[in-house]
């Protein structure tokens, strides 16, 4: 990112709306030739037209200042296709039921990517009286644990948080299970298939 607000997100976005360069200066407050500049990449927006811009655009402030517009494709609210996110400086845990932008303690947080359960992520389930039992073998040190286990299905989001020297289980309804997750805070996010 060389630029903290991109002139090409802020053009495109202004066209979307159906506005000409003068609608949008003034709507913020000021002249069609400084919106040109931005565009053109002559000029930058002062910091304190940040929020004017995003509302006048539809964007949040942090959008604006990845350079990224993020649109929700995901309107249908499906769970299945729920997003994690985990601070690395306090160890935020933030699920969305899609891609969206993230920040905490300052930082744009990335999506989480799960990968296949490899031997040292390993995750068991057993069903006991309606419920599903999670565990793993996992170090649960405090260099070295898996922060949190979750399930997810079409409509429903279960997550437990785990604590170092603590035991990595949980239990979750089992109604309409489809996956496991597990996230290590060395190694990521892991997911299994129910």
């Amino acid at each position: 990112m060389n630029e903290y607000v991109t002139g090409t997100t802020i053009k495109k976005l202004r066209e979307q709306k159906g506005m000409t360069q003068a609608e949008l200066a003034d709507k913020i407050f000021v002249t069609a030739k400084a919106v040109s500049k931005w565009e053109t990449g002559h000029g930058l927006p002062d910091i304190s037209l940040l929020e004017p811009l995003g509302k006048a655009l539809g964007i949040s402030i942090i959008e604006l200042l990845n350079g990224q517009y993020i649109q929700n494709k995901n309107r249908a609210a499906n769970m299945k296709k729920s997003c994690f996110y985990v601070c690395p400086v306090c160890g935020n845990l933030i699920q969305a039921t899609g891609e969206a932008t993230i920040s905490c303690c300052g930082i744009t947080l990335p999506v989480l990517q799960a990968e296949e359960c490899d031997e040292q992520h390993q995750i068991k389930i057993e069903q006991i009286e309606g419920e599903y039992y999670v565990t793993s073998n996992h170090p649960m040190t405090k260099e070295h644990h898996l922060s949190f286990l979750a399930a997810v299905s079409d409509n429903n989001v279960q997550t437990v948080k785990l604590y170092p020297e603590g035991n990595a289980e949980a239990y979750f309804r089992i109604e309409r299970v489809s996956k496991i997750y597990a996230y290590c805070n060395r190694h990521g996010l892991f997911v299994l298939d129910v």
